[in-house]
């Protein structure tokens, strides 16, 4: 059966193509700074968006026409299985990811809900034999269910805890069988709704027991995928504990955590934490914690996390230029965390959501190799920074500078001359950069 039918394998028709279904700038072939398109963008599929949704939001029904949608339970995942990968064989994507939830239903026990799991984790494996799609990471779904209103790791129920351990217990056990790249904790409950009622220091003790239980795990059964966080400041709980990159990055460093763990980041939860994506990916990309991305864009006019389709080449190309300044994203990749609109409701707008996406890296990445060859950003840096690479400024770098000596040179020195930043104009050569053929 195809689910599907009468869309071939989308393929690459270049800028002057008028064909919908191909893309005009991904090219999976092309080299670009030394790699081909494929592998620096490793594109991802998340299954919850693609497979899953409805279109359901607080104010409406689901719109979405799916035509796996007449069955339901495991016959339902069975046939979303099969759906998917048509989709990947068809959008010729290296990867996809899931929520353990997204790919199998709960039972009436945990016992119920593993065996289940595992009758989709089997029939995923045997279709991953005959495809190239491989899986870039699985997490396990602790937020969906009633038994998490209070959090999982971070739970004030030490009975709740004890069961989202045995879930990521059995999520490492599936990221093994199935080969995944990464895995990756996203605390969707995992803060507060108010502080009268929590024992902050416990919370953050415990999810970090946690985080060290899971490492020990991944040991014991030889799981060898890197290990991810997500970080989001807000929706569902007031205040997540993850909020943002600095955040997340000074709690594994408190609980030493920060070797065995780097960060996930989404363009949306920035926009939530009230950051630009590219803050995110620099704040990471300094502390060589940025281990992968998930591609979406938000709507500045709306508080909540839209998870639109990367589309905004201004925001990909600033981003891509961090990936691509980190030495790339390793193991990890550039999964699209986003979902069509709720008017975007029949199945074949899935492709063209990828595609827009797609196509808007790929532009971003030839847009980032000219920066890169024309040392744009490297000489408005060192132009910025001159005078801490010779003289005073150099002493200071270098740590041979002290209180005294830097009063000594502030009293003989001649009146302060400063720069202009010319922000406007580096902005104007952008634009320059990113409309340029």
């Amino acid at each position: 059966m195809s689910y599907f039918s009468g869309i071939e394998k989308i393929g690459y028709e270049g800028e002057g193509s008028k064909n919908p279904f191909a893309f005009k700038h991904y090219d999976k072939s092309q080299v670009v700074l030394g790699k081909t398109m494929e592998e620096h963008l490793r594109f991802a599929v998340a299954y919850w968006h693609t497979f899953t949704a409805d279109g359901t939001d607080p104010f409406g029904q689901g719109t979405m026409v799916r035509p796996w949608d007449k069955w339901s339970y495991l016959d339902l995942a069975k046939k979303r299985v099969e759906a998917s990968f048509e989709f990947y064989e068809k959008l010729d994507v290296p990867f996809f990811c899931f929520h353990d939830r997204d790919i199998a239903p709960e039972g009436e026990n945990l016992k119920e809900t593993n065996e289940n799991l595992d009758v989709i984790v089997s029939m995923i494996k045997d279709y991953m034999k005959t495809s190239k799609v491989k899986l870039l990471w699985n997490t396990a779904n602790m937020f969906t269910n009633p038994r998490f209103v209070h959090g999982a790791a971070t739970t004030s129920n030490a009975e709740v805890f004890a069961y989202a351990a045995a879930q990521v217990k059995k999520g490492l056990e599936v990221g093994k069988e199935l080969g995944s790249d990464n895995y990756v904790f996203w605390g969707g409950r995992e803060g507060y709704e108010s502080l009268l009622n929590t024992d902050y220091k416990l919370e953050q003790d415990n999810i970090a027991r946690f985080y060290h239980m899971a490492l020990a795990y991944a040991d014991e059964i030889g799981y060898t995928g890197q290990f991810l966080i997500e970080p989001k400041p807000k929706e569902p709980s007031k205040h997540q504990y993850d909020f943002d990159a600095a955040t997340t990055i000074s709690f594994l460093k408190t609980y030493d955590l920060d070797k065995r763990f780097k960060l996930n980041l989404e363009a949306n939860h920035a926009t939530l934490a009230g950051h630009t994506f590219e803050h995110e990916l620099r704040v990471a990309r300094s502390a060589d914690m940025l281990g992968s991305i998930d591609a979406n864009q938000g709507d500045l006019l709306l508080g909540w996390d839209t998870d639109e389709f990367p589309t905004d080449l201004y925001a990909t190309t600033l981003a891509l230029y961090e990936i691509v300044e980190n030495g790339g994203l390793g193991k990890g990749g550039v999964n699209f965390d986003a979902k069509v609109r709720r008017t975007s409701f029949q199945t074949d707008d899935l492709f063209l959501a990828h595609i827009a996406g797609m196509d808007a890296f790929a532009k971003s990445l030839k847009v980032v190799e000219k920066l890169k060859e024309d040392r744009f950003f490297e000489s408005i840096l060192e132009e910025r920074y001159e005078t801490f690479s010779n003289g005073i400024g150099k002493e200071i770098v270098d740590g041979k500078a002290d209180f005294h000596a830097l009063e000594k040179y502030a009293l003989t020195q001649a009146p302060i001359q400063n720069k202009s930043g010319r922000i406007e104009l580096i902005k104007a050569r952008l634009n320059e950069y990113l409309f340029s053929k």
